[in-house]
């Protein structure tokens, strides 16, 4: 009797230990996906952060730009004929479209889908798949929209919105937004 229950003990002592190892085995495998998602999610934001880079930078060019223009040449003096209006052709980019749900309008779109079609059609853009001195991993691409486009909206040509898209590495894309007006 003595000799079955020792077998039987020693059985449960081989099943402790799998469950054991089991266990390990899976915290082990548990923190090498943890630690390898952590290099990817840094990898993505330091993208993230190269594209925001790029986008402010072509708000940079695009501020000397027209700040030349209005002020030291003086050839703008409003921006009713600057202003990006058409997505793929259609209406409605600057939400001049009657619809209030309007697909075409650009903060409906990504910045993905804003970015090639400037590059397909590069009509009233100011800067088009414009890679930086610095770093030709880096681009941007700027627009000026109507921010009074809407329908019974009072139009003022001396103020709009600058959409500025960067793009760094893995097509990573950023948007900066940002409302410039000419001082009278």
């Amino acid at each position: 009797m003595r000799a079955q229950k020792s077998l039987k003990e020693r059985g449960a002592g081989l099943i402790i230990m799998i469950i054991v190892i089991a266990f390990l085995l899976s915290v082990g495998i548990l923190l090498l996906f943890v630690t390898g998602t952590g290099s990817a999610v840094a990898a993505n934001v330091r993208q993230q952060e190269r594209a925001f880079d790029a986008a402010e930078a072509g708000f940079d060019a695009t501020f000397e730009l027209l700040n030349a223009n209005i002020i030291v040449n003086q050839t703008v003096t409003d921006f009713v004929l600057m202003y990006r209006t058409t997505f793929g052709g259609n209406p409605g980019l600057d939400d001049s479209s009657p619809n209030p749900a309007n697909p075409n309008y650009y903060m409906r779109r990504t910045d993905a889908e804003l970015w090639s079609d400037i590059v397909a059609d590069p009509t009233n853009a100011i800067f088009v798949n414009q890679t930086l001195a610095t770093d030709s991993s880096l681009a941007y691409t700027v627009f000026l929209i109507n921010d009074e486009a809407a329908p019974g909206v009072t139009p003022n040509d001396l103020d709009c919105d600058v959409i500025c898209l960067g793009r760094a590495g893995r097509n990573t894309y950023a948007r900066v937004v940002i409302k410039i007006e000419i001082q009278q």
